[in-house]
């Protein structure tokens, strides 16, 4: 795409589309979410989106300097659907169980997705209202204003990256995952308990536990070190929602 973009106030189409739609950055975001979601990184052309909405590819140009801007602005929407809705209840673990659980949640019904943003940074507005939620949900707990970054770093990191690997799994063909549970069931439950005592005496646990996400059992270990590094002096209840 081109490094050009149209000033927001000059963006909007006179004319509809093909399709009888005028274009919007909303519209071209929803439309690329939807052919990530059914086919991969290789829908992020501007070619394939140009014939998905109907339009003349270069007409994205006037929204998107190019599709990396793209797949930020898509990422960013994705975020946005993981938080609306949000409250703070004014109890910091369940606050970021929650987060935290909608993050996973989200990123595992998009994977393809997940898979291409999980490690991108927007600099968008919803992203922006996810870390300004967390660092006060952090900060009203007690934590010092150091630490509580530290902890919002290893908090995100955890979720994204669990987030991403698991993603990756997800968006296997079913022949390869089905391949991948049946090593564990198989390869691994054949192995000698004289050379590998240790997962011969679990394999039949490791083979059931394989099948599921380890993020929420994860998740609440990380709350249990917070809690415990967090300071004696109780915090005042805070009022940090993202969806306003």
């Amino acid at each position: 795409m081109s490094e050009r973009v149209t000033p927001e106030d000059r963006r909007r189409r006179r004319r509809p589309t093909k399709q009888g739609t005028v274009l919007s950055e909303e519209l071209i975001v929803e439309t690329a979410l939807r052919l990530i979601a059914r086919h991969g990184a290789a829908a992020l052309t501007v070619r394939r989106l140009g014939a998905a909405l109907g339009a003349d590819p270069s007409a994205l140009y006037r929204y998107f300097r190019d599709t990396d801007d793209l797949l930020l602005a898509v990422a960013d929407e994705l975020i946005g659907r993981t938080q609306a809705g949000w409250a703070p209840t004014g109890e910091w673990r369940a606050d970021l169980r929650e987060i935290g659980l909608r993050i996973h949640a989200s990123y595992q019904a998009h994977p393809q997705l997940a898979m291409l943003a999980a490690h991108r940074t927007t600099g968008r507005g919803n992203e922006m209202r996810a870390v300004e939620a967390i660092l006060g949900v952090l900060r009203s707990a007690g934590f010092p204003d150091a630490e509580a970054v530290t902890l919002y770093h290893a908090f995100i990191d955890q979720a994204l990256g669990l987030a991403a690997l698991e993603a990756a799994a997800i968006a296997l063909p079913p022949a390869a995952r089905d391949a991948d549970l049946t090593v564990w069931r198989g390869r691994y439950a054949e192995l000698s308990p004289e050379t590998h005592p240790h997962i011969a005496a679990t394999r039949q646990l490791l083979a059931a536990d394989m099948r599921h996400s380890v993020y929420p059992f994860a998740l609440e270990l990380l709350l249990d070190a917070m809690e415990a590094r967090l300071p004696a002096t109780p915090a005042p209840a805070y009022d940090n929602a993202i969806d306003r």
